[in-house]
């Protein structure tokens, strides 16, 4: 339970969607944020945090669409792998809710029909392209075409990635749906609009209220000095989300509940906890409220969130906390060159809490991008953590071990160098409180150089030799493991893991509040080894891993994520009921705006049939005329966005450039039927 005196704060990241697997990206977020969370609860606050995924939109339809299962199924099961990937980063949340909850409809209804009762919803018709085929408006992201500057081809709807142009959809030349090929039409539709602009003096308020990075100010009030604009928070159906109240077929647009989606999850902690919501909540709250976000969604939750809270009669924000983009190896993540690292890939092959580590001794408490370089990783992790903090234990521990049975010395050997360790501990208590990670830990590693420093002016291995000098031996070294205590009572929000190892080691539970205390005539366990040194070359081979991976994903031949389970088992009847026949492959050709397909036409023995097929990483058009494969012949044709498929050719292979098909000399006959 906490006091009074104890700070209330509340914390949120920004939601993942729940469309894919999360890569370190994400992880730079939520690793930020819990390091902060565990350190204002090691320093005896009540500090928690929620999450959830963002699961509505358009996006989340299409996908489940593709998989062939429906979008509940789809969030349920990236649900799952999310939550299993952050904890595995040991990342600790109270409660990992999803916006496609009760909690949430009930608060996004909440707060649009007292944005609507106070006069801050307007509606409006718009024209907006519309895909005749797949029945749905497009938004930008979907409507491809040629730029209408520079005339670069398969450019997105509403900027060019060739020339940088910035246009609305219409002007693209020879405008088509992404997702089907056909030519958009325009269409009007009836949209509702948060009316932002009346909110201008007190978003300006906020914006300079003092409680905003700078850099964060500056960008929000850039688009202050331009002027606001109403927010169009509709979309019509079909749409994955909450319908709006009293507006049938039309729906909240996903930006609308996402961050309605913390108090959501903050609801279902309170409902499970029995912790009252409106303490946090309620506009005259006096507990602390941060957003941690990156700094592509500042105007979200810095303009339109604020402004929906106000009118909807609950709190602001304390303050949001805005970080930059992860790049790796200097450039922007690149799935071509495989560092576009997944969680999973990145777990399968080191250890958390050498990212943790990473990641806190590069981040400020600024919006500058953070650069993961692979060979400065693994150099800092050998030399700060292996090297410096873990070999103060390793080095002193046997001497107390052999030469005490484990017992530490009842006294201080050199006071002035404790007292350093703990005055230490306010300033990087201070370093953390504003999320200065990089700064905390100079400091920590500071004290560890001090202490490795001692331990080799003291030469403990030669004292050992001399005789009578056996007591001195052992104050040493006693204060080099309080010393390790301590450093690792500063590191434990960064290595949650070895700092459970440490306690363990030291047989007693770190301390951080208000200061690190001595252990004094207190026996100590065993040493373990807590971390080993990173390979270089197990980060290759991460890198080459992630890389395979893309392009199996590439070349559309999904591979089954690591632990996932084989499907249902079949009986034999079910499997019986494919008619596989050898065909021959009599013409083949590209497929206009396809990366992956290659259009064939397949004899049957008399029979042809069309098919597209996704090898075209593996071969070329032109050399697989007269080749034989395997095909299932009677698959309902399906018709797909470059056109219909009659039929699936089997190939085996890992993908890109390993497909193969039949052997081109293994004697098949047009027709023949596979048994």
């Amino acid at each position: 339970m906490s006091t009074p005196s104890t700070r209330q704060i509340l914390v949120t990241s920004a939601l993942p969607y729940a469309n894919g697997s999360l890569h370190l990206g994400h992880l730079l977020e939520a690793i930020q944020t819990d390091i902060w969370v565990r350190f204002q609860n090691v320093r005896g606050n009540h500090c928690l945090y929620v999450c959830a995924d963002d699961a509505h939109g358009t996006a989340i339809m299409l996908k489940a669409e593709q998989l062939g299962i429906s979008p509940e199924q789809l969030i349920d099961q990236v649900r799952a792998e999310h939550l299993r990937d952050y904890g595995d980063f040991l990342v600790h949340f109270d409660n990992f809710h999803s916006t496609h909850s009760e909690e949430n409809r009930y608060f996004s209804e909440l707060i649009y029909r007292r944005l609507r009762e106070n006069g801050h919803i307007a509606s409006r018709d718009i024209q907006q392209l519309f895909d005749p085929e797949k029945q749905l408006f497009l938004a930008d992201r979907y409507i491809i075409g040629t730029c209408p500057r520079c005339k670069s081809e398969d450019q997105y709807g509403d900027n060019c990635e060739v020339c940088g142009a910035t246009y609305s959809p219409a002007e693209l030349i020879k405008p088509r749906s992404a997702l089907s090929g056909a030519t958009p039409v325009e269409k009007t539709s009836t949209h509702y609009f948060f009316t932002l602009p009346a909110f201008k003096n007190l978003l300006e308020q906020w914006v300079h209220g003092g409680q905003l990075q700078s850099q964060v100010s500056n960008k929000l009030n850039e688009w202050l000095e331009v002027g606001l604009q109403e927010w169009d928070i509709s979309r019509d159906a079909p749409y994955f989300g909450f319908e709006i109240p009293d507006a049938p077929g039309k729906y909240f647009y996903v930006w609308l509940d996402a961050p309605i989606g913390y108090m959501a999850s903050f609801q279902n902690y309170c409902e499970r906890e029995g912790v009252d919501f409106e303490r946090y909540w309620a506009r005259d709250s006096s507990a602390e409220l941060y957003h941690f976000i990156g700094k592509d969604i500042i105007n979200f939750h810095g303009l339109f969130w604020p402004a929906m809270l106000d009118s909807a009669g609950f709190r602001k924000p304390s303050s949001i906390f805005v970080h930059g983009f992860l790049t790796v190896n200097g450039t922007k993540m690149s799935k071509s060159r495989g560092t576009f690292i997944t969680a999973r890939t990145y777990l399968d092959h080191t250890r958390p809490e050498y990212l943790r580590y990473y990641f806190a001794a590069k981040l400020g408490n600024n919006v500058d991008d953070i650069d993961l370089n692979l060979e400065d990783f693994a150099q800092r992790v050998n030399s700060d953590l292996v090297g410096k903090v873990i070999n103060i234990a390793s080095r002193s521990a046997k001497f107390i071990t052999k030469g005490n049975d484990g017992m530490l010395s009842t006294s201080i050997a050199n006071t002035e160098l404790w007292q350093q360790a703990v005055t230490a501990g306010e300033l990087i208590a201070g370093h953390y409180e504003q999320r200065e990670f990089s700064r905390a830990m100079r400091e920590i590693i500071a004290l560890a150089d001090a202490t490795n420093e001692y331990f080799d002016s003291q030469q403990p291995w030669a004292l050992a030799k001399q005789p009578g000098r056996e007591q001195d031996v052992i104050d040493v070294c006693s204060l080099c493991i309080n010393l390790f205590k301590a450093i690792m009572s500063y590191l434990q929000p960064v290595l949650p893991e070895t700092a459970a190892s440490a306690a363990a080691f030291l047989n007693a539970p770190l301390d951080w509040s208000p200061t690190v205390q001595p252990l004094l005539n207190h026996r100590i366990e065993k040493f373990k080894p807590m971390m080993s040194r990173l390979d270089t070359d197990t980060l290759d081979k991460m890198v080459e891993s992630q890389r395979l991976a893309l392009e199996v994903e590439a070349s559309g031949h999904p591979k089954a994520s690591p632990g996932e389970p084989l499907a249902d088992e079949i009986e034999f009847e079910d499997f019986a009921r494919l008619d596989l026949r050898v065909a021959q492959i009599i013409a083949a050709e590209d497929v206009e705006g396809a990366d992956k397909l290659l259009r064939l036409t397949l004899d049957l023995g008399g029979e042809t049939r069309q098919v597209l097929a996704g090898i075209k990483s593996a071969y070329r058009a032109d050399e697989l005329v007269g080749r034989m494969t395997i095909m299932i012949a009677n698959l309902k044709p399906r018709k797909m966005r470059f056109g219909i498929s009659e039929g699936m050719v089997l190939a085996a292979g890992p993908g890109g450039k390993d497909i193969w098909l039949l052997s081109p000399d293994a004697g098949a006959v047009a027709g023949m039927r596979v048994k």
